[in-house]
Protein backbone atom coordinates (compact mmCIF):
# COMPACT_ATOMS: atom_id res chain seq x y z
CA UNK A 1 0.00 0.00 0.00
CA UNK A 2 1.56 3.27 -1.14
CA UNK A 3 -0.25 6.19 0.46
CA UNK A 4 0.13 9.85 -0.42
CA UNK A 5 0.18 12.40 2.41
CA UNK A 6 -1.00 15.95 1.71
CA UNK A 7 -2.16 19.03 3.64
CA UNK A 8 -5.89 19.30 4.23
CA UNK A 9 -7.90 21.08 1.55
CA UNK A 10 -10.91 23.34 1.88
CA UNK A 11 -12.77 23.03 -1.42
CA UNK A 12 -16.48 22.04 -1.30
CA UNK A 13 -15.69 18.74 -3.03
CA UNK A 14 -12.99 17.81 -0.51
CA UNK A 15 -15.14 18.90 2.46
CA UNK A 16 -17.79 16.52 1.13
CA UNK A 17 -15.23 13.71 1.14
CA UNK A 18 -14.31 14.55 4.73
CA UNK A 19 -17.99 14.28 5.65
CA UNK A 20 -18.23 10.89 3.95
CA UNK A 21 -15.17 9.65 5.87
CA UNK A 22 -16.67 10.75 9.19
CA UNK A 23 -19.93 9.00 8.27
CA UNK A 24 -18.02 5.78 7.58
CA UNK A 25 -16.07 6.02 10.83
CA UNK A 26 -18.86 7.25 13.12
CA UNK A 27 -22.17 5.78 11.92
CA UNK A 28 -25.19 7.69 13.19
CA UNK A 29 -23.30 10.96 13.70
CA UNK A 30 -25.01 13.85 11.90
CA UNK A 31 -22.57 16.56 12.95
CA UNK A 32 -20.18 16.67 10.00
CA UNK A 33 -22.35 18.41 7.44
CA UNK A 34 -20.89 20.64 4.69
CA UNK A 35 -22.15 23.69 6.59
CA UNK A 36 -20.46 22.57 9.82
CA UNK A 37 -17.13 21.75 8.15
CA UNK A 38 -17.15 25.02 6.20
CA UNK A 39 -17.77 26.92 9.45
CA UNK A 40 -15.09 25.01 11.37
CA UNK A 41 -12.39 24.78 8.70
CA UNK A 42 -12.79 28.06 6.81
CA UNK A 43 -14.83 30.69 8.68
CA UNK A 44 -12.67 30.83 11.82
CA UNK A 45 -11.34 34.42 12.11
CA UNK A 46 -8.16 33.06 13.73
CA UNK A 47 -7.30 31.17 10.54
CA UNK A 48 -8.12 28.20 8.34
CA UNK A 49 -7.76 24.63 9.57
CA UNK A 50 -4.30 23.03 9.67
CA UNK A 51 -3.89 19.30 9.13
CA UNK A 52 -2.97 16.39 6.88
CA UNK A 53 -4.73 13.68 4.89
CA UNK A 54 -3.66 10.22 3.76
CA UNK A 55 -4.83 9.26 0.25
CA UNK A 56 -4.89 5.85 -1.44
CA UNK A 57 -5.17 7.04 -5.01
CA UNK A 58 -8.42 9.04 -5.06
CA UNK A 59 -9.69 7.39 -1.89
CA UNK A 60 -9.40 9.26 1.42
CA UNK A 61 -7.87 6.86 3.94
CA UNK A 62 -7.36 9.13 6.97
CA UNK A 63 -7.77 12.74 8.05
CA UNK A 64 -6.56 14.86 10.96
CA UNK A 65 -7.16 18.54 11.55
CA UNK A 66 -6.52 21.28 14.11
CA UNK A 67 -8.06 24.75 14.14
CA UNK A 68 -6.13 27.93 14.97
CA UNK A 69 -6.80 29.91 18.14
CA UNK A 70 -5.17 32.51 20.33
CA UNK A 71 -4.29 31.90 23.97
CA UNK A 72 -2.46 33.35 26.92
CA UNK A 73 0.35 30.95 27.80
CA UNK A 74 2.43 31.97 30.84
CA UNK A 75 1.67 35.65 30.30
CA UNK A 76 2.23 35.70 26.52
CA UNK A 77 -0.54 35.93 23.96
CA UNK A 78 0.37 33.39 21.30
CA UNK A 79 -1.10 31.47 18.39
CA UNK A 80 -1.98 27.88 19.20
CA UNK A 81 -3.78 24.97 17.58
CA UNK A 82 -6.79 23.11 18.95
CA UNK A 83 -6.63 19.39 18.13
CA UNK A 84 -10.02 18.31 16.84
CA UNK A 85 -11.16 16.01 14.06
CA UNK A 86 -9.46 12.71 13.35
CA UNK A 87 -10.77 9.76 11.36
CA UNK A 88 -9.24 6.69 9.73
CA UNK A 89 -11.38 4.66 7.34
CA UNK A 90 -12.06 1.15 8.75
CA UNK A 91 -10.14 -0.39 5.83
CA UNK A 92 -6.96 1.44 6.88
CA UNK A 93 -7.07 1.26 10.67
CA UNK A 94 -4.25 -0.25 12.70
CA UNK A 95 -1.52 1.14 10.42
CA UNK A 96 -0.46 4.12 12.57
CA UNK A 97 -1.89 6.71 10.20
CA UNK A 98 -3.17 9.04 12.91
CA UNK A 99 0.27 9.28 14.50
CA UNK A 100 1.87 10.07 11.12
CA UNK A 101 -0.73 12.71 10.25
CA UNK A 102 -0.46 14.31 13.68
CA UNK A 103 3.34 14.52 13.50
CA UNK A 104 3.14 16.20 10.09
CA UNK A 105 0.45 18.58 11.32
CA UNK A 106 2.50 19.68 14.32
CA UNK A 107 5.59 20.17 12.16
CA UNK A 108 3.53 22.37 9.84
CA UNK A 109 2.09 24.24 12.82
CA UNK A 110 5.51 24.99 14.26
CA UNK A 111 6.72 26.17 10.84
CA UNK A 112 3.62 28.36 10.57
CA UNK A 113 4.35 30.26 13.78
CA UNK A 114 2.12 28.43 16.25
CA UNK A 115 3.47 27.96 19.78
CA UNK A 116 1.79 24.66 20.56
CA UNK A 117 -1.29 22.49 20.36
CA UNK A 118 -3.89 21.71 23.01
CA UNK A 119 -6.88 19.43 23.10
CA UNK A 120 -9.38 17.60 25.23
CA UNK A 121 -9.00 13.82 25.15
CA UNK A 122 -11.11 11.09 26.67
CA UNK A 123 -9.77 8.29 28.82
CA UNK A 124 -9.19 6.00 25.82
CA UNK A 125 -7.29 8.45 23.63
CA UNK A 126 -5.24 10.26 26.29
CA UNK A 127 -2.50 7.58 26.63
CA UNK A 128 -1.83 7.66 22.87
CA UNK A 129 -1.43 11.43 22.83
CA UNK A 130 0.92 11.30 25.82
CA UNK A 131 3.05 8.28 24.86
CA UNK A 132 3.18 8.55 21.08
CA UNK A 133 2.91 12.30 20.46
CA UNK A 134 4.61 13.83 23.49
CA UNK A 135 1.64 15.63 25.03
CA UNK A 136 1.46 16.69 28.66
CA UNK A 137 -1.59 15.44 30.53
CA UNK A 138 -2.33 18.74 32.21
CA UNK A 139 -5.37 17.88 34.31
CA UNK A 140 -8.75 16.13 34.19
CA UNK A 141 -11.56 18.58 33.54
CA UNK A 142 -14.09 19.36 36.24
CA UNK A 143 -17.63 18.22 35.42
CA UNK A 144 -20.18 19.83 37.72
CA UNK A 145 -23.90 20.64 37.84
CA UNK A 146 -25.09 23.65 39.75
CA UNK A 147 -27.43 26.59 39.96
CA UNK A 148 -26.71 30.18 39.02
CA UNK A 149 -23.49 32.01 38.33
CA UNK A 150 -20.00 30.54 38.52
CA UNK A 151 -18.78 32.01 41.77
CA UNK A 152 -15.19 30.95 41.12
CA UNK A 153 -14.73 33.00 37.97
CA UNK A 154 -13.66 36.30 39.42
CA UNK A 155 -11.36 36.04 36.38
CA UNK A 156 -7.71 36.04 37.28
CA UNK A 157 -5.45 38.29 35.23
CA UNK A 158 -4.27 36.53 32.08
CA UNK A 159 -0.67 37.36 33.01
CA UNK A 160 -1.02 35.24 36.18
CA UNK A 161 -2.37 32.17 34.38
CA UNK A 162 -0.54 29.28 32.77
CA UNK A 163 -3.21 28.87 30.06
CA UNK A 164 -6.36 30.69 29.00
CA UNK A 165 -7.99 31.14 25.61
CA UNK A 166 -7.82 34.70 24.28
CA UNK A 167 -11.19 35.48 22.73
CA UNK A 168 -11.72 38.43 20.41
CA UNK A 169 -15.29 39.61 19.74
CA UNK A 170 -14.98 38.22 16.20
CA UNK A 171 -13.80 34.83 17.42
CA UNK A 172 -16.59 34.66 20.01
CA UNK A 173 -19.19 35.53 17.37
CA UNK A 174 -17.81 32.72 15.21
CA UNK A 175 -17.80 30.26 18.11
CA UNK A 176 -21.42 31.08 18.94
CA UNK A 177 -22.48 30.56 15.30
CA UNK A 178 -21.76 26.81 15.34
CA UNK A 179 -24.36 25.48 12.88
CA UNK A 180 -24.51 22.13 14.64
CA UNK A 181 -25.09 23.52 18.14
CA UNK A 182 -25.55 27.27 18.51
CA UNK A 183 -24.14 28.96 21.60
CA UNK A 184 -26.36 31.62 23.14
CA UNK A 185 -24.96 34.54 25.11
CA UNK A 186 -25.96 37.65 26.99
CA UNK A 187 -24.36 40.26 29.23
CA UNK A 188 -25.55 40.08 32.81
CA UNK A 189 -24.11 41.68 35.92
CA UNK A 190 -20.94 42.80 34.13
CA UNK A 191 -20.30 39.25 32.92
CA UNK A 192 -20.86 37.52 29.60
CA UNK A 193 -22.90 34.35 30.06
CA UNK A 194 -22.70 31.59 27.44
CA UNK A 195 -24.83 28.47 27.21
CA UNK A 196 -25.45 25.70 24.70
CA UNK A 197 -27.67 22.59 24.65
CA UNK A 198 -25.88 19.74 26.40
CA UNK A 199 -27.70 17.13 28.50
CA UNK A 200 -31.50 17.25 28.32
CA UNK A 201 -32.67 20.52 29.81
CA UNK A 202 -29.27 21.23 31.41
CA UNK A 203 -27.12 23.53 29.23
CA UNK A 204 -23.34 23.73 29.15
CA UNK A 205 -22.48 27.03 30.81
CA UNK A 206 -19.53 29.43 30.88
CA UNK A 207 -18.79 33.01 31.85
CA UNK A 208 -16.29 35.60 30.66
CA UNK A 209 -15.56 39.04 32.04
CA UNK A 210 -17.14 41.61 29.70
CA UNK A 211 -14.43 44.09 30.64
CA UNK A 212 -11.75 41.79 29.21
CA UNK A 213 -12.99 42.35 25.64
CA UNK A 214 -12.42 45.53 23.61
CA UNK A 215 -16.10 45.40 22.64
CA UNK A 216 -18.54 42.86 24.00
CA UNK A 217 -20.50 40.82 21.48
CA UNK A 218 -24.10 41.92 21.20
CA UNK A 219 -26.39 40.10 23.61
CA UNK A 220 -28.32 37.36 21.88
CA UNK A 221 -30.85 34.84 23.02
CA UNK A 222 -32.59 33.88 26.24
CA UNK A 223 -31.23 33.63 29.74
CA UNK A 224 -29.71 30.24 30.57
CA UNK A 225 -31.63 27.69 32.61
CA UNK A 226 -31.00 28.08 36.37
CA UNK A 227 -29.63 24.49 36.42
CA UNK A 228 -26.31 24.45 34.52
CA UNK A 229 -23.40 22.19 33.55
CA UNK A 230 -19.82 23.38 34.02
CA UNK A 231 -17.09 21.49 32.19
CA UNK A 232 -13.68 23.08 32.50
CA UNK A 233 -11.08 24.29 34.95
CA UNK A 234 -10.54 27.26 37.24
CA UNK A 235 -7.28 28.36 38.88
CA UNK A 236 -6.84 26.68 42.25
CA UNK A 237 -6.42 30.05 43.93
CA UNK A 238 -9.85 31.20 42.70
CA UNK A 239 -11.80 27.92 42.57
CA UNK A 240 -14.98 27.99 44.64
CA UNK A 241 -17.54 25.41 43.60
CA UNK A 242 -19.91 25.76 46.53
CA UNK A 243 -22.98 26.02 44.27
CA UNK A 244 -21.82 23.37 41.73
CA UNK A 245 -21.67 19.69 42.72
CA UNK A 246 -19.17 17.33 41.09
CA UNK A 247 -20.67 14.66 38.83
CA UNK A 248 -19.50 11.22 40.02
CA UNK A 249 -17.07 9.51 37.66
CA UNK A 250 -19.40 6.54 37.19
CA UNK A 251 -22.07 8.89 35.79
CA UNK A 252 -19.82 10.60 33.24
CA UNK A 253 -19.94 9.21 29.68
CA UNK A 254 -16.16 9.59 29.48
CA UNK A 255 -13.93 11.63 31.80
CA UNK A 256 -12.12 14.33 29.82
CA UNK A 257 -8.52 15.50 30.13
CA UNK A 258 -6.84 18.74 29.06
CA UNK A 259 -3.66 17.92 27.10
CA UNK A 260 -0.93 20.23 25.76
CA UNK A 261 2.20 20.04 23.67
CA UNK A 262 4.53 23.00 23.15
CA UNK A 263 6.31 23.06 19.80
CA UNK A 264 9.46 24.40 21.43
CA UNK A 265 10.93 21.37 23.25
CA UNK A 266 12.56 23.69 25.81
CA UNK A 267 9.27 25.35 26.78
CA UNK A 268 8.05 24.61 30.32
CA UNK A 269 4.98 22.48 30.85
CA UNK A 270 1.69 24.09 31.84
CA UNK A 271 0.96 24.53 35.53
CA UNK A 272 -2.25 22.56 36.29
CA UNK A 273 -3.04 24.88 39.21
CA UNK A 274 -3.28 27.97 36.98
CA UNK A 275 -5.64 27.04 34.16
CA UNK A 276 -8.80 28.88 33.08
CA UNK A 277 -10.85 26.70 30.72
CA UNK A 278 -14.52 26.38 29.69
CA UNK A 279 -16.67 24.52 27.19
CA UNK A 280 -16.15 27.44 24.79
CA UNK A 281 -12.50 26.48 24.47
CA UNK A 282 -13.06 23.07 22.88
CA UNK A 283 -15.66 21.32 20.74
CA UNK A 284 -17.83 19.36 23.14
CA UNK A 285 -20.95 21.51 22.58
Amino acid sequence: MELRFAPVQHTPAILKQYGALFAACFPGTDKFTPAYLDWLYLANPDGAAVGYDAWDGERLAAHYVCVPARAWVEGREVRVLLSLNTATHPDYQGKGLFTKLAAMTYEAGAAGGFDGVYGVANANSTPGFVRKLGFQLVRPLEARIGVGSLRHTAQAQASSLSFERSWSPEALAWRCANPHNRVWHREHGGRLQFHAPAVGIVPAYAELGAATLPTSPKSQGPAPSPLRLFIGLAPDAAANYWNYASIPMRMRPSPLNLIWRAFNPRAPQLDPARIQFTFLDFDAY
